[in-house]
């Protein structure tokens, strides 16, 4: 052991997933030591047109590549795992994760080219990995996909538990209970600091268990014996699929599953026996045709109204195989994601304009852990400082304000932002500093090269259009050999609006011929003076900015 004196200061350095829901990015570092918790992705904002998905920028971690020593996640969510495989593309270092989560990264890096060159390693709970001068054990606890864990990070300047996404649930439908035995095991032991999932921290009390909704299930089957029924979950929760077979099978209903991403993720849980499927209980969807509506249950993505999910297809009627029909009940099995109420509303009232009956009354329970369950770990762990994770900054005030009652100091308590650089002892702890975090944009099979300037210009484009105005020179003399022609889109519709093109054009022409009378040869003027008499002219005209394109070119 070493001597207190040279004991260096343990940092806490957070990349992503404190401002949003998703992102989630955590680096661990001791001298020269780094341990990277997670690697997610979010899913675009409103405003964030054409883009597919957000990954975190790692930065720091290419400029300290020597000192990486491993990936360690708790579960096999998009927003922990999505964004690996970029990641792993210049950050090539082991994962390590529990046997479903280990199988999940697996799917992703087949997609990706990259499964002969990341190493990655299966663990058990209790199991602890050494990694450099840090050790992580993995603890079991519960969460809305199988396998979720927690991590004791080990360290010289003492112990870092980290909850992952979790809840407590005493009956879970697959496997073990949280093992809050080792929570308090390792709080025993002195904890320097607990950094807990903030997610459900303004909600009161405890989240219920996942076996109450199979309750719910059993007699919404019970009470719908004559309609086809379908449910729309999370395609990650397999225990919810899992109460739904059950239902099925007890009701004698043959099961579709519908949607890549659910058909993937309950493919990879039978192959290592997370999901138990009764024998002959699963039909292809091409084969609904045999089996009258009430014999059947189609299990579907969707349920947070994504445009391309095989729900959303299916009330629009451009689904190729189903269509809802009048009399289909239709169950929604999840919680909609802030921001996404919209759209989830938008397929409801499809659904009930084709004559289905929905349902989303207690046919969902979280995954995360409410009030009551995040005082119970902060007592068992008993931590010096808090740092709430996980969450929008209201989520994790909700959760510093619950920490305070518990009686841990207000000093001792750190909402931190992407990027901060946190330096704890058993002495202190203060934000030191901050190094480069933020997000990348990947838009199809380009990755960051969409910023900030291209979606603004995205939205510019959006909000008013564009006019091109092009135009011919003869080389040498500068003379007008064609043009200026004018091309709108999705300004104005050209042929209702004659007079206001026509005005442009001469506008346009006037400010071109004022430019070529005073000799004035450089195209950079030329472009700038007709852009700015042509702009005023249309906003006076309409109040509208559109984007404005000069092109010019040569011929001789």
């Amino acid at each position: 052991m070493k001597n207190r004196e040279n004991i260096s200061k343990l940092k806490i350095i957070p990349l992503g997933g404190l401002e949003q829901i998703g992102l989630n990015i955590t680096a661990i570092e001791y001298e020269d030591t780094i341990v990277v918790i997670d690697c997610g992705l979010a899913f675009p904002e409103d405003d964030m047109l054409g883009i597919d998905m957000v990954i975190p920028d790692v930065t720091y971690l290419k400029e300290n590549i020597d000192k990486v020593k491993g990936f360690v996640i708790t579960h096999g969510h998009e927003d922990h795992i999505g964004a690996l495989p970029y990641v792993l593309k210049d950050i090539n270092v082991p994962v390590y994760a529990t046997k479903l989560t280990i199988a999940l990264i697996e799917t992703k890096l087949k997609e990706h080219n990259l499964t002969k060159q990341v190493k990655r390693k299966v663990v058990k709970y209790g199991q602890s990995i050494n990694m450099g001068q840090l050790r992580v054990e993995f603890i079991k606890t519960n969460h809305s996909i199988a396998d979720a864990a927690a991590l004791a990070i080990y360290s010289p300047a003492g112990i870092i538990m980290h909850t992952g996404d979790f809840k407590v649930d005493y009956t879970p439908v697959f496997g073990d209970s949280i093992d809050l035995q080792r929570f308090a095991e390792i709080g025993k032991k002195g904890v320097l600091a607990l950094m807990c999932d903030s997610t459900n921290a303004e909600r009161l009390g405890f989240t219920n268990s996942e076996k109450t909704v199979g309750k719910t299930f059993d007699s919404i089957f019970a009470d719908h014996k004559n309609t086809r029924i379908f449910v729309a979950t999370f395609a990650s929760n397999i225990d919810r699929v899992q109460q739904i077979i059950d239902s099925a099978y007890k009701y004698g209903r043959k099961v579709v599953v519908e949607g890549r991403s659910m058909v993937n993720v309950i493919q990879t849980a039978s192959e290592i026996g997370y999901i138990s499927i009764p024998e002959g209980t699963l039909i292809d969807i091409e084969q609904l045709k045999n089996y009258p509506d009430e014999k059947t249950v189609i299990i579907t993505t969707g349920s947070q109204g994504e445009t391309m999910a095989a729900l959303s297809r299916m009330a629009s009627n451009i689904h190729k195989k189903v269509t809802i029909k009048p009399g289909d009940t239709v169950i929604f099995s999840s919680s909609p994601i802030p921001g996404n109420e919209k759209a989830i509303s938008k397929v409801i009232n499809e659904l009930s304009m084709n004559g289905a009956d929905v349902i989303f009354q207690d046919t969902h329970v979280s995954g995360h852990a409410c009030q009551e369950e995040i005082k119970l770990i902060y007592s068992l762990v008993q931590p010096k400082y808090a740092i709430p994770v996980h969450g929008e900054y209201k989520h994790l005030k909700a959760q510093a304000n619950l920490v305070k009652g518990l009686g841990i100091p207000k000093e001792n308590i750190f909402i931190l932002t992407s990027g901060d650089v946190l330096e704890l002892d058993e002495e202190s702890a203060k934000v030191t500093g901050e190094v480069h975090a933020g997000a990348i944009f990947v838009d199809g099979l380009g990755v960051g090269d969409v910023g900030n300037i291209v979606l603004r210009d995205r939205q510019h484009l959006a909000e008013d259009g564009i006019l091109i105005v092009a135009l011919t020179l003869e080389k040498g003399t500068s003379r007008l050999v064609a043009g200026p022609d004018i091309v709108s889109r999705g300004f104005v519709y050209v042929r209702e609006s004659d007079e206001l093109m026509e005005e442009a054009h001469i506008v346009v022409e006037d400010a071109l011929m004022d430019i070529l009378d005073r000799n004035i040869t450089d195209w950079g003027k030329m472009k700038n003076t007709m852009k700015d008499a042509l702009s005023s002219y249309v906003w006076k005209k309409t109040k509208r900015r559109p984007m404005i394109l000069p092109i010019i070119m040569e011929v001789s």
